[in-house]
């Protein structure tokens, strides 16, 4: 009778799944310019890139900004505005925004350099558990996982009972293995984004087929419906907020935008039913840091900050 290896031993599958993804990974790596990258700036700026971004966008605009802002020292100088135009084609521009205040703190607070621990790092605007993670293994070469959507599907599709019963980050600590943590991660997200996919995994192509046990388990479906979002006729409001910061950026440098003019820019059929929606999208932009505001003779204004 065939030996079933999902149920061999913990140590066992860990050190033969472990393995057999390094050897995939050394001849699958997707070829991305962050990956080899010692530099905690450019790792950083990848990262944040990468959050609700696609890889494929991230590519063309990853080298365009670190043209232009090449260390956390320039960063921290530029004028806000820059920063956000700069930001163009990437999206979420309140991310531009938390990176200059995370340049300006380290130059405040750390000598103009980033804090090695993950503590420290989760302290920083815009650093959640997996970004200081990421930060401390990638840049630091701490031996620390790493838990992204990715790593979570893949490790919760090959060791299932651990999943259901355990945090997923307490999960990917036991999976480590002893040495290259760095390579580890970054394999399994390759895996998870290229084969172990959500929707329609490609089992018969992947390293650990013979040691998963949800392999040819995972059942071809529909896009899962998304949470509904705070919208405004039919289009999501964040959509709106974008359109702003686009007329913004597209603006003469230091000139003060009419809110008329904004809501005709971005919203077809704009009218003065629309405007008290307007006014929230801008207050709630300027909280961000995105705009700034001011009252004019022909009424509220916005323009990016300098």
């Amino acid at each position: 009778m065939k030996k079933n290896r999902s149920r061999l031993p913990f140590a066992i599958r860990k050190s033969s799944i472990s393995n057999r993804v390094f050897r995939w990974y050394s001849r699958s790596a997707r070829v991305l310019p962050w990956r080899g990258e010692r530099n905690p700036y450019r790792i950083l700026i990848s990262e944040v890139m990468l959050q609700q971004t696609q890889v494929s966008r991230v590519l063309q605009k990853y080298p365009q900004f670190l043209k232009r802002f090449p260390d956390f020292a320039s960063l921290a100088r530029a004028k806000t505005s820059s920063v956000i135009r700069a930001w163009k084609g990437i999206g979420y521009n309140n991310r531009a925004v938390r990176l200059q205040q995370l340049a300006r703190i380290l130059y405040a607070e750390h000598g103009g350099r980033l804090p090695r621990t993950v503590e420290e790092l989760q302290l920083l605007p815009g650093i959640g558990k997996y970004t200081a993670h990421a930060l401390a293994c990638l840049a630091f070469n701490q031996h620390l996982p790493v838990v992204d959507t990715n790593i979570k599907r893949v490790l919760g599709r090959l060791f299932p009972p651990l999943a259901k019963r355990m945090d997923i980050w307490e999960l990917a600590e036991m999976a480590l293995p002893r040495r290259h943590a760095h390579l580890w991660n970054q394999a399994l997200m390759d895996l998870g984004a290229t084969i172990c996919t959500s929707l329609s995994p490609r089992c018969e192509a992947c390293p650990v087929v013979k040691l998963c046990p949800s392999a040819f388990q995972i059942q071809k479906r529909n896009v899962p419906s998304t949470r509904r979002e705070p919208s405004h006729d039919g289009l999501p409001n964040r959509i709106y907020r974008g359109r702003i910061v686009d007329v913004l950026r597209n603006s003469p440098r230091r000139s003060f935008v009419p809110a008329t003019r904004l809501g005709n820019q971005i919203k077809d059929s704009y009218s003065i039913q629309d405007e008290a929606w307007l006014l929230r999208l801008m207050k709630s932009l300027e909280k961000d840091g995105l705009i700034v505001m001011r009252h004019t003779k022909a009424g509220v204004a916005a323009s990016l900050p300098q």
